[in-house]
């Protein structure tokens, strides 16, 4: 019969410790993909660990080990939507040049995720509707975020512009906001309204952007 030495033991012990911290991370990871399922359906303030225990066909105090309460785990799905939307909008257009190419592809990427959320919902609009007036880590997480995109929108026309794409008069904190207020404007037309090619319109009134703020060698 063949012994463990103490330091085999102690292998064996982080190795069975390790597998657990991994299951553990699975599961967890699991979890706030389906509290943001939920989230994009009935909101961030909806969530609960009780609603979340059944879906995940989990125990409350399961569900509950994993986040400790339910404002952090708001915040872990706030962090999840950001992850996923900078996949999806963010990065694959850093992969273009700058200027013109990139603040395209940005602002492509993000007319189709929302296409796609046009029957979900937008976690970064509802969850403004939801805590504009309501101060705390929930609503810090969730503006961090925005802020963030929105920085990186604003970095992106400030390059166009260096680039000579764009006007060298242009205000990129103006054009910015006019490139948002289009998102904000498809997402109510498409998803409360239902009004019909609002995609394209929105399509539109970027080009009409561009034409306002482009460089004169693009217009001529």
């Amino acid at each position: 019969m063949s012994h463990s030495t103490p330091v085999q033991k102690d292998a064996d012990k982080l190795m069975s410790r390790q597998r657990l911290l991994h299951k553990g991370q699975q599961t967890k990871a699991a979890i706030v993909e389906a509290a943001l399922g939920l989230a994009t359906q009935i909101g961030l303030e909806g969530l609960s660990i009780g609603a979340l225990a059944e879906v995940m066909a989990m125990s409350k105090s399961g569900v509950f080990a994993h986040f400790g309460s339910r404002e952090e785990l708001q915040i872990s799905v706030i962090r999840e939507y950001h992850h996923q939307f900078e996949q999806e909008v963010f990065f694959p257009a850093m992969q273009l040049p700058r200027g013109l190419p990139r603040l395209h592809a940005l602002f492509n990427n993000w007319m189709a995720r929302t296409s796609a959320e046009i029957d979900s919902g937008c976690l970064y609009i509802s969850g403004a509707a939801e805590f504009d007036d309501r101060p705390g880590p929930v609503r810090d997480a969730l503006a961090s975020s925005v802020k963030t995109w929105l920085t990186a929108l604003h970095r992106a026309v400030i390059q166009a512009r260096d680039e000579k794409h764009l006007a060298e008069h242009t205000d990129a904190t103006q054009m910015s906001f006019e490139i948002h207020g289009l998102i904000l404007a498809l997402h109510y037309e498409a998803r409360f309204l239902k009004t019909a090619k609002s995609l394209n319109r929105a399509k539109q009134g970027f080009e009409h952007i561009l034409l306002r703020y482009g460089a004169p060698t693009l217009k001529d």
